[in-house]
């Protein structure tokens, strides 16, 4: 019999080992969910009468892309709601409303959202641009980075906010000079109407995450970090329909939800996490993480920050940021988290955000010594010098999300300005985190951004959007192309505690990407040309191109 043979080989190509560059002459063998060689001899000694061979034909293997930062439930809403994550200007995202609404006569709320600060002047669209388009109903929209909500005068109607309305502790209404609120909520305020938006059913979260799903595949990413699992700003609890997901095991990537620490409680809540983490856990799901959100945007003033913003005319204002969660208590929640073997995900955008995740890991060290939970600091837009070392002192894992390190209108309209020139350069330091020894993880924030993995890569390389012809953001905190791919498969990989999958060598879990060609034979300008040909998840093709 021929039970030696591989179920899989790929052969003639370049593949990506641990340490890469690519190696151009080695075959990859498979034998039910697990690589079972990586020599160029494989090829021959394995390959039986049932063994599917794939012809690489000079085209990349690497192992499977993991998103350590990623909201699918919410995206994939979007996906099948009124998604504005195409349009670029304030008229096409007002036509796409227009049109999702006529489209949709029998939905009692327009939902959906992904629209782009940079289509409105100052980032901030107005109630009356909606209620043009939409008067008989209710709109609720979030931006793209689900920090803010657009809403229409119904809906601030329903919710009866007027100019006499107080702003929440951990948010903002906006208003116009005149006081009367300009239909734009920020942070916490847009839970004053996100509370009355239908929740969506069951099934329709259900088949959010398998959109959402067969999107990521579509990318080669093979796993994930969920990093809201519970309810938070309008944004629908997917817990359930991951725990049905895995039990039916139509959940095909490998999945880490961190379950959402409610700002509002303290640490009468961890007895629930660990609960919940219980529950939950199953098949490929595993609820083990708890992310907790420090601090807002730098666009919306909200990011927290050691020094003052400054105003528009560049003087220091009062405005320090936000600090979402008490920072004399954040070090005894992290520690008892850490105790109790939960991995701690922070949302830390500000310099001063950083600084006290980092302060709370250290604590936790000190009070619990090493451990193996691998706690990550999310973001990290603003990250003052002093900072930059802490991360490999304390093994916490820097997670990047690359697309926001370009020169585009959010940054260089509405962050550059209010940072000033000494803190604007201290904005995304990739390449001074990996420098100091720091693990990096990658991750898209979708539907904030694409998730595409490819364009990260671009990013982190180039330090600049794919096709843009202006200068570099920080060009001396580049990537190289080896360490911005293993940020996004073995960095990620390590997040998530796949010890089994993130690299190509025998035993390891066969989660695995074809892509359409090498980006290291091409120049650096050109690495978000390349697409995703195959996707394999255990051995198990879960993704072709068309044409495959």
């Amino acid at each position: 019999m021929h039970s030696h043979h591989a179920d899989l080989v790929f052969t003639n190509g370049p593949v990506l080992t641990p340490g890469g560059p690519p190696n151009g002459a080695t075959a990859v063998a498979v034998t039910g969910d697990r690589i079972t060689a990586v020599d160029a001899s494989a090829a021959d000694d394995l390959t039986g009468p049932s063994t599917t061979v794939v012809d690489l034909d000079g085209r990349l293997l690497l192992p499977g892309f993991q998103d350590a930062h990623v909201h699918p439930a919410p995206a994939g809403l979007e996906m099948v709601q009124c998604d504005l994550t195409g349009a670029e200007t304030r008229a096409q995202t007002l036509d796409a409303v227009a049109a999702y609404a006529a489209a949709h006569p029998e939905r009692a709320w327009i939902a959906g959202g992904g629209w782009s600060m940079e289509a409105f002047e100052g980032g901030a669209p107005h109630r009356s641009d909606l209620d043009a388009v939409v008067a008989d109903r209710p709109v609720y929209l979030p931006n793209r980075d689900h920090h803010g909500a657009w809403v229409n005068g119904r809906a601030l109607e329903l919710a009866g906010i007027t100019r006499h309305t107080p702003d929440p502790a951990d948010g903002r209404i906006e208003r116009g000079p005149d006081g009367e609120p300009t239909g734009l909520l920020q942070e916490g305020a847009m839970g004053l109407v996100s509370r009355l938006v239908p929740e969506p059913s069951p099934s329709d979260l259900r088949a959010a995450l398998l959109r959402a799903q067969e999107h990521l595949h579509s990318l080669g990413i093979t796993a994930w970090q969920d990093a809201l699992v519970g309810s938070f700003g309008g944004i629908p609890d997917p817990s359930a329909a991951y725990a049905e997901l895995a039990r039916e095991g139509a959940l095909t990537a490998r999945v880490v939800g961190a379950l959402w620490w409610d700002r509002g409680r303290g640490a009468e809540q961890i007895p629930e996490l660990v609960e919940r983490r219980a529950a939950l856990t199953h098949g490929r799901f595993r609820a083990d993480a708890v992310k907790l959100m420090l601090d807002g945007i730098a666009e919306t003033g909200t990011a927290a920050m050691l020094d003052p913003y400054l105003d528009g005319c560049g003087c220091a204002t009062a405005n320090r940021g936000t600090s979402f969660i008490d920072p004399e208590l954040l070090p005894d929640h992290v520690t008892e988290l850490d105790r109790l073997g939960f991995q701690t995900h922070f949302h830390a955008l500000g310099d001063r955000a950083v600084r006290d995740a980092l302060d709370a890991v250290e604590a936790a060290r000190r009070a619990n010594g090493p451990s193996p939970h691998r706690p990550h600091l999310a973001h990290l837009q603003v990250v003052h010098p002093d900072d930059v070392p802490r991360f490999a002192a304390l093994e916490a894992t820097a997670n990047i999300q690359p697309l926001w390190a370009a020169h585009e209108p959010q940054m260089d309209e509405l962050t550059i300005p209010f940072l000033g020139p000494e803190r604007a350069g201290w904005q995304y330091p990739f390449g001074a985190l990996h420098r100091s020894g720091a693990h990096l993880a990658a991750g898209s924030d979708w539907p904030v951004s694409s998730a595409d993995p490819l364009e990260g890569v671009h990013v982190a390389v180039n330090r600049a959007l794919p096709g843009s012809r202006g200068p570099a953001f920080l060009p001396e905190q580049r990537l190289d192309l080896v360490t911005a791919i293993t940020a996004y498969t073995a960095g990620s990989a390590r997040v998530n505690r796949l010890d089994e999958t993130g690299a190509l060598r025998p035993g390891a879990l066969a989660d695995l990407v074809v892509l359409d060609r090498d980006p290291f034979a091409g120049p650096v300008g050109a690495i978000h040309e390349a697409r995703v040909a195959r996707t394999y998840v255990g051995g198990g093709l879960v993704y072709a191109a068309p044409g495959e």
